[in-house]
């Protein structure tokens, strides 16, 4: 029999608070309907305190079980691929996650490709998996309150103002006969890797993140920043996107459903045209925000709600982070 790795539950959870373009207004002087049409921030997430990230990772992991109606003892591998923005600095959240669910026969650790995490982390679980036969169930949990980090008047930051919060999680199954994780690629433009950091100058009047860490999310160059990803963004999506499809043996023709993470809502649609999608063929991100690497998860799990991912259908999960890399994984959906 041949060897696979398919994605055997799913799940998400995202915090009560909720902060829409209206209430965005007054702190980043930006109109609404910029915030709404053009940024595509209808709504997002917003983290409480008692919303850390193991907390939101641990709810949606719990809800991947019970939608796989596997037990937490049956998992062997715990791996967070979530926020460094986590419960206490130089720690390992994956290890929390585990006992959150009392997944007492794994082991756990993190894996970190912010924004572009979710296809890495897939593809990554499946070499694991069908290298080690004693890896039947590997739970993939992410969570991010990354909104945290980012001031809201700082405009060089702008892109990220549509940072949301929450966590999502994906249940993997060795030799599964359903939703099978095919190819995947990324790729690293490292001249980007200083673009995006944590700096002073971006705090403003804002509280400590944590302790005594005090920075925000800031951009080095806007000018070069926005210069190279307006050279190179577009071609390397398609890049990833191709070289995944091909490794799985298919072309854009045969791709029913884009699972991609929540951008401006401009580029979204250059990107659904020029993969020859419909707008009924993905899912636009717009009452969550950009939640990091959850968006691929939520994106299949909202497409599976509203009707627009069938059995049999070939879905594509797309990610990008600052560093900056861009991801992307095959799954065919459904029984095999």
């Amino acid at each position: 029999m041949t060897e696979t790795v398919g994605i055997a539950g799913l799940g998400t959870y995202f915090p009560p608070k909720v902060e829409t373009a209206a209430d965005l207004v007054a702190v980043t002087n930006i109109p609404e309907d910029i915030l709404r049409e053009k940024m595509g921030i209808r709504q997002r997430h917003i983290a409480e305190e008692a919303d850390s990230v193991t907390h939101m990772a641990t709810e949606a992991a719990q809800r991947a079980l019970s939608d796989a109606a596997v037990s937490a003892e049956q998992v062997n591998l715990v791996v967070s691929h979530g926020s460094e923005h986590k419960d206490h600095l130089i720690w390992n959240a994956a290890a929390k996650i585990q006992q959150n669910l009392g997944a007492v026969n794994a082991y756990a650790f993190e894996m970190y490709a912010l924004c572009a995490g979710a296809p890495i982390a897939m593809n990554m679980a499946k070499g694991m998996m069908l290298n080690d036969p004693s890896l039947e169930y590997v739970m993939l949990a992410a969570a991010s309150r990354e909104n945290d980090m980012v001031n809201l008047r700082n405009m060089r930051s702008r892109f990220m103002f549509n940072f949301g919060a929450g966590g999502g999680a994906m249940l993997l199954r060795r030799n599964s006969d359903r939703n099978l994780i095919l190819g995947s690629a990324a790729y690293t433009d490292a001249t980007l890797s200083e673009s995006v950091i944590l700096t002073d100058e971006a705090v403003g009047d804002e509280q400590p993140i944590q302790g005594d860490l005090k920075g925000r999310l800031d951009v080095t160059d806007p000018a070069y920043m926005s210069e190279r990803l307006g050279e190179v963004s577009l071609d390397n999506f398609l890049r990833v996107m191709g070289e995944a499809l091909a490794k799985s043996d298919a072309t854009f023709d045969d791709v029913a459903f884009l699972g991609i993470t929540h951008m401006k809502r401009s580029f979204f649609n250059l990107i659904i045209e020029q993969v020859g999608l419909t707008q009924e063929q993905a899912i636009y991100l717009h009452d969550y925000g950009h939640i990091q690497s959850v968006d691929q998860v939520l994106a299949l799990e909202l497409g599976l709600k509203e009707g627009k991912i069938q059995d049999g259908d070939l879905v594509l999960l797309v990610g990008a982070g600052t560093g900056y890399t861009w991801s992307a994984t095959v799954v065919r959906w459904g029984p095999h």
